[in-house]
């Protein structure tokens, strides 16, 4: 039986080179390619289509969701895990509705990652299982998940209020005017019921986004 090709995608090479020699000391995995970018990693897929890419979300540049999006648009049957440092419920629902196979924080076990990237090689869906247990917490407990309300782009402007951004920081970050970011907060307020952004940064701290 042939080796599972993986793709590595983070932006720190000692994490790539780490895990590097982590997956290849078992003998059915095979790290084909590396990139350090969402950008990198979409050229980098095109030209070595691993059969499992393992990628973190937070990077420079368009960063991991984005590139998960893009890579799906080039080939839907592209197989993604993500490899993230963030422990909480949200993340993993994002990523998943962006069409990634799987989600895996990177203080698991070797077993555990080594598992997921088999699992998602064979096309079955693989969550560590304390993301999952938050994640059904989360879904008990009845409280609006802004990932499950929110678009992709009122998501991205929630964040930045919450981190305490004003609308024209949040304007000239996102390359919008001040009043569309103005709608976006608007919507976000009548979406999560919030009053105000100290309101918005508690509910992203409620929810793990945020550190208290």
């Amino acid at each position: 039986m042939s080796a599972i090709t993986v793709m590595l995608v983070d932006d720190h090479a000692v994490v790539r080179m780490g895990f590097k020699m982590l997956l290849e000391s078992d003998q059915d995995i095979k790290v084909i390619a590396e990139a350090e970018s969402g950008e990198a990693a979409i050229r980098a897929y095109v030209e070595h289509h691993p059969q499992v890419v393992v990628m973190d979300i937070t990077m420079p540049g368009i960063g991991g969701m984005e590139a998960i999006e893009r890579i799906l648009a080039k080939d839907n049957h592209a197989r993604i895990l993500v490899l993230s440092a963030h422990e909480d419920s949200v993340h993993p629902k994002r990523v998943l509705n962006a069409g990634a196979m799987g989600y895996v924080t990177k203080r698991s076990a070797a077993e555990e990652l080594i598992k997921a990237i088999r699992s998602v090689a064979n096309g079955k869906k693989y969550i560590e299982a304390g993301v999952a247990q938050q994640m059904a917490i989360q879904q008990l407990s009845g409280e609006q998940n802004p990932v499950d309300v929110l678009s992709e782009r009122e998501f991205e402007v929630f964040m930045s209020l919450a981190r305490g951004k004003s609308t024209n920081e949040i304007a000239e970050t996102l390359f919008l005017s001040p009043r569309t970011v103005g709608t976006h907060l608007y919507n976000i307020k009548q979406k999560l019921n919030a009053q105000n952004s100290a309101e918005i940064a508690l509910i992203a701290m409620r929810c793990g986004l945020l550190e208290p």
